[in-house]
């Protein structure tokens, strides 16, 4: 099963862990993908995202399909993306995948993200510090 969901909702990381466990699977293989507070030398004090949201769930549910024929083992596959703001630490892409072994999930995870970013057509903007200058 697929669970795909963009939210202005905070992710909650042990909740797709739970949502895609599977009795038949020795594997949950997790990314979380947090807000960092550097971006290129300016300090960073929040990320904003935006989506096209109807094409962003079908390209999700796609990449999902391109997983299910690479790794046919894996049994469930849940990608949740936040939109709006996501402040420094915080999650704003969790990918969790359940299989019967690591190797099948862990692979997996990390082509999903590497798609997400590619394809997926979610944007995010940096919000950075302003400058503290002298007047």
């Amino acid at each position: 099963m697929d669970f795909l969901k963009l939210t202005k909702d905070k992710l909650i990381v042990s909740d797709l862990s739970d949502l895609v466990a599977h009795e038949s699977c020795g594997a949950i293989s997790l990314f979380v993908g947090t807000t960092r507070d550097y971006f290129e030398d300016k300090k960073v004090i929040s990320l904003e995202y935006e989506a096209y949201e109807p094409m962003a769930l079908k390209t999700l549910k796609n990449i999902c399909q391109d997983i299910r024929s690479r790794w046919p083992q894996v049994k469930n596959i849940g990608i949740y993306h936040r939109l709006g703001e996501v402040a420094v630490k915080e999650a704003s892409v969790v990918i969790a995948i359940s299989s019967p072994h690591r190797k099948d999930g862990i692979e997996a995870t990390a082509f999903a993200i590497e798609e997400l970013k590619k394809q997926v057509p979610i944007w995010k903007k940096e919000q950075y510090l302003e400058s503290q200058g002298t007047y």
